[in-house]
């Protein structure tokens, strides 16, 4: 596929010693929708900001729609729409006016029928001539999104869009990126809601501590990386696990009355039908089976737990 994002080493270390990245690479290909995941502090902040200019780098390159992000600043910047985590708009504008301004100031030719549409996807047309400081905490995030939108970007970041919005927000905000990226728009979106990445994204990159740790197509990631787990509910609780099961490395849970098996669903032989026949030689019975496949959460979760336990 043909790269639209191209970084290469970079770094970024504040004047107070910390470093907020640490030698990142990444490529991302046109018209996907790449989620970028991590805690708080990772920063996925920091790099969506210096992708957008927003942030000088330490050290390293990166080309977004074929232009130096830093030499051709203002060339890459027209292609790049962002809707920040923070809600930034004068008061005292309209929503047309805020949304129509953000338009000019790249340079963009006056499109009434464009911007209508925009505010039309966003459940936003019926609140047109309405200061910002009148609309609610979700119609300013619709407003935000909105701008970012109203120059026709190419690329289009969403840093936490849906974060402390209501459900509607969320699916309009959805229809609307899946609309995008069928009109050929790229996205990155960092996101806490986990299974929306799971749904929506292309590819996922994990980022921790400043390291991006992980870059994997989803589908791939979940049969790479995912686990089941078989549930046993007992017929009776037990207080410890019999010595005769250790090969199976069983966890006792629900206070004794469960037994949790996790194996991978790639295995030639998962064990499950030995472990059964065990159990009934050993006269332990039980009334049910279920089975969980790991979602991209618990991936994500034990990815960065364990580079937090690598980093100490």
């Amino acid at each position: 596929m043909q790269p639209i994002i191209q970084i290469e080493g970079v770094t970024k270390t504040y004047t107070s010693g910390h470093q907020a990245l640490k030698s990142v690479d990444l490529t991302i290909n046109r018209g996907e929708i790449f989620a970028l995941l991590g805690p708080n502090g990772a920063g996925k902040t920091t790099l969506i900001s210096i992708i957008c200019g927003i942030v000088t780098p330490s050290s390293g390159t990166i080309h977004a729609a074929g232009f130096d992000i830093q030499n051709g600043y203002r060339e890459a910047r027209a292609r790049i729409g962002l809707v920040p985590q923070e809600l930034t708009t004068d008061a005292f504008e309209t929503v047309w006016d805020t949304v129509s301004f953000s338009r000019g100031l790249f340079g963009r030719a006056k499109n009434p029928a464009l911007i209508e549409k925009i505010l039309r996807d966003l459940s936003l047309w019926d609140k047109r001539k309405a200061k910002i400081k009148e609309l609610s905490g979700g119609m300013k995030r619709r407003v935000m999104i909105a701008k970012a939108l109203s120059h026709e970007p190419e690329i289009l970041f969403l840093d936490e869009p849906t974060a402390g919005v209501d459900v509607e927000l969320r699916r309009d905000m959805w229809n609307l990126v899946r609309q995008l990226r069928e009109n050929g728009v790229t996205i990155i979106l960092t996101t806490h809601y986990i299974e929306e990445a799971e749904e929506m994204a292309d590819r996922v990159g994990v980022i921790s501590q400043g390291e991006l740790i992980l870059v994997e197509e989803k589908t791939r990631l979940m049969q790479k990386l995912g686990k089941k787990e078989l549930t046993v509910i007992l017929a009776d609780p037990m207080t410890a696990i019999p010595a005769e099961l250790a090969d199976w490395k069983l966890t006792l849970k629900a206070d004794g009355n469960e037994l949790e098996y996790i194996f991978d669903t790639h295995d030639e032989r998962t064990g499950i039908p030995s472990l059964l026949r065990r159990m009934g030689d050993l006269g332990i019975g039980f009334k049910d089976l279920n089975t969980r496949q790991s979602s991209l959460e618990d991936i994500f979760v034990s990815l960065v737990h364990n580079n937090g336990r690598n980093g100490q």
